[in-house]
């Protein structure tokens, strides 16, 4: 257990109770399925790992129609359960599909437990956050829906004392060696729960009833096909007599080796589309159903449906056109009627609304489309992802429904979202991957467009150089600079080719590969590098253009990255005089600029010089931003700084302690940035002689870098190397 004892909820927090992700909503007519359902109560204990997956294992290359057993319902069910009971007070749902959709659930619900936005890229705050799980004593509930390779939890899978896991799988073989779950099959209903089920959706008719136990008899008890038959039989005049002639004869038709009966699910959907064509006249239920089809069955965000392109193309089948309300009129009662045929669900609880639909009834609509329809749908598809995708991305939900959606599109469109160009969606997915800091799933993704790219369009197509730049960029900033010099090397290589060397296109490529450069530590080249994009920049663009003068402060960082001090400082000086000039004083650029300058300073030893510009630096900011900005708080800690090596410590221990304080205020306790200044300030005390004042503060920042930070974490073991330091200073232990 780390030093301070168990992690409790952050400060402010303690009586909170937190949901982070949507449960689905359960299915009318949901069965608590009390002879087949797993024991969840007895076996969900705190601490435990449980993981239901289907009763009978799916034949390779054979539709899973046995897989849609009702698992995520009843994972639903006991999530909502713990959560009404009081014996969960964290409870957080994420779709397990894909590595990405993982990091942003738990992103999510690291915001809603330490209070405040959390530092670094996706893989940082997940670590973050299942070091936090593994320690707190607050119980919680991570339940893993639809958990599809191991590879998508390496590094994140959540346990400890306090908490349990459910998972939702296809099968037992995706789970990670390390989950040490307890497997529950998940079967179909008994005879006398399907009846149950079958009698409590036909109750406006209960002539309709006539005979319901042949028909629960036929159907296996499949609850996929028990909910699409009632569904059909519940909006038409049809008894369970009549649907049962139906289906037999429909199955012997379906049956192509004599006693080798088709799961009814597949019987069953294609009566279900017949009814929804029936309640929904005009040719709209099938295009749209199509479409629905080849997106992410997860959740397609409704808005999807009511985009230009998707309103022309459904209008063309009857639906109508899309006013300023959203959907048009008929699109929104054939979604409606999907939904009673039991073909898809509509979550209106969310904003959107979201769309979901099981991925065996997205196989099979996919597998009965005719190509030119499934091909036309897919662009549709494709236009109405991009439309629909807001700028700003401030839901992280929405934005998360999204890329899976394009990624759904892009494994079943194959090559038509590369023919001829890459369509814009392919670059915006990647573009959203970056923006939600996912770095590592952005890799990724950009590796395997790039690939796709060079194979479909050639190496030589702007599109493909585009993405070439794209994994540069991915590669800089998942910390992989070795593989982004490579690239850069390439795209500038290429835009020297297909523009020459005097464009300001080929300048911003040698500026990236000077930064790329600079991140692996090759100095000498960063410097080489970085001074030929100021001089092109000085030709192209002017002395003091904004680009030149960016490029200027990129080569002195590179000096000043190479300990070449005596370079650094005067082209620091001279963009500082430049940007004075023509920026202003307090243009945010010609701050950072100064703010340069006085690091530069420092690290040269020249303390008085950097405190005369640090202290200008925290002046401008606090008229410019206000005192409280974060700007503004950093600089009051960069002139502390300057003060302790000036040995001026109690100015340095005012502004440590006024910085500390925003820092907490701004950030949180348990932000990186705060412990960060807690060490320094927790260092100026032992400088000063206050050793219990500094054993005191680093044994709480020590508590919370073993609480927040992954295992292993550089700043947990400065702190503690620190502590043990102090303590042997002070004869007190540690």
């Amino acid at each position: 257990m780390p030093a301070g004892g168990p992690a409790e909820w952050p400060e402010g927090q303690q009586a909170q109770s937190v949901r982070s992700g949507t449960v689905p909503r359960l299915a009318d007519g949901f069965s608590t399925r009390p002879e087949t359902s797993p024991n969840l109560g007895g076996v969900l204990v705190p601490g435990a790992t449980v993981a239901l997956v289907p009763a009978r294992a799916a034949t390779a290359g054979v539709r899973d129609w046995l897989g849609a057993c009702g698992k995520t319902q009843l994972a639903a069910y006991a999530a909502e359960s713990l959560w009404q009971s009081g014996d969960v007070t964290l409870l957080v749902w994420v779709v397990a599909s894909n590595r990405a959709s993982v990091l942003t659930g738990y992103a999510q619900a690291a915001l809603g437990v330490l209070g405040s936005d959390a530092a670094g890229d996706a893989d940082a705050i997940a670590a973050r956050f299942v070091n936090w799980l593994a320690t707190t004593s607050q119980p919680w509930l991570v339940v893993l829906d639809d958990l599809t390779t191991a590879a998508d939890l390496a590094g994140l899978w959540p346990e400890g004392p306090a908490g349990r896991v459910l998972i939702t799988a296809g099968s037992p073989a995706v789970l990670p060696a390390e989950a040490q779950a307890r497997v529950l099959p998940v079967g179909p209903f008994s005879p006398r729960e399907a009846l149950s089920y079958l009698m409590g959706r036909l109750t406006a008719d209960t002539d309709q009833r006539l005979g319901a136990i042949d028909l629960v008899a036929d159907l296996s008890s499949e609850p996929l096909a028990l909910a699409q038959a009632s569904g059909v039989i519940a909006s038409s005049a049809l008894s369970c007599r009549d649907y049962r002639g139906y289906f037999v004869d429909r199955r012997a038709q379906l049956t192509e080796v004599p006693g080798a009966k088709p799961p009814a699910a597949a019987v069953t959907w294609r009566f279900s589309v017949e009814q929804a064509d029936r309640l929904a006249p005009g040719g709209t239920v099938q295009p749209l159903l199509v479409l629905a089809a080849l997106l992410n069955g997860h959740g397609i965000p409704a808005t999807v449906f009511s985009t230009q392109p998707a309103a022309d193309y459904l209008a063309g089948a009857g639906a109508g056109s899309t006013g300023p309300a959203g959907l048009g009129e008929r699109t929104r009662d054939a979604l409606l009627v999907l939904e009673r045929t039991g073909l898809l669900d509509i979550d209106a609880s969310r904003e959107p609304p979201m769309i979901r639909m099981s991925t065996v009834i997205q196989d099979a609509v996919q597998a009965a489309t005719p190509a030119p329809m499934r091909d036309r749908a897919v662009r549709v598809a494709a236009d109405s992802l991009l439309a629909a995708w807001p700028a700003d991305e401030q839901n992280p939900w929405l934005a998360d429904s999204l890329r899976c959606c394009a990624a759904s599109l892009q494994q079943a469109g194959g090559k038509l979202l590369l023919a001829g160009s890459c369509h814009p969606l392919l670059l915006r997915a990647g573009q959203s991957l970056d923006t939600a800091r996912l770095s590592g799933p952005a890799v990724a993704y950009w590796q395997a467009l790039a690939a796709a790219c060079e194979t479909t369009l050639g190496p030589a197509h702007p599109d493909s150089q585009l993405i070439d730049e794209r994994l540069a960029e991915a590669y800089l900033t998942a910390g992989r600079p070795g593989e982004a010099v490579s690239w850069f090397e390439r795209v500038l290589a290429n835009r020297v080719s297909a523009l020459g060397p005097d464009h300001p296109g080929t300048a911003a490529v040698r500026r990236d590969l000077g930064h790329a450069l600079m991140a692996g530590r090759q100095f000498t080249e960063a410097i080489a590098v970085l001074g030929g994009s100021v001089t092109e920049y000085q030709r192209l663009r002017g002395p003091d253009h904004p680009d030149t003068l960016a490029a200027r402060d990129d080569l002195a960082a590179a000096y000043r990255a190479a300990g070449q001090f005596g370079d650094a400082i005067p082209l620091y000086r001279r963009t500082l005089a430049d940007r004075e000039r023509a920026q202003g004083a307090r243009h945010p650029d010609t701050l950072t600029t100064r703010q340069q300058l006085a690091d530069t300073y420092l690290a040269d030893g020249r303390v008085k010089d950097a405190i005369s510009h640090y202290k200008r630096v925290l002046a401008d900011r606090e008229r410019v931003l206000g005192p409280e900005h974060l700007d503004t708080i950093a600089a009051r800690g960069n002139l502390g700084s300057a003060y302790h090596a000036a040995g001026r410590m109690a100015s340095a221990l005012q502004l440590y302690e006024q910085t500390v304080a925003g820092y907490d205020h701004t950030l949180g306790p348990d932000h990186p940035d705060t412990l960060a200044r807690c060490l320094s300030l927790a260092t100026a005390y032992y400088t000063v002689g206050r050793l219990t004042d500094a054993q005191s503060l680093l044994r709480e920042t020590l508590a919370r870098c073993e609480r927040v930070l992954p295992p292993g974490d550089r700043m947990t073991q400065v702190v503690r190397e620190s502590l043990t330091n102090v303590a042997g200073a002070s004869g007190q232990p540690g």
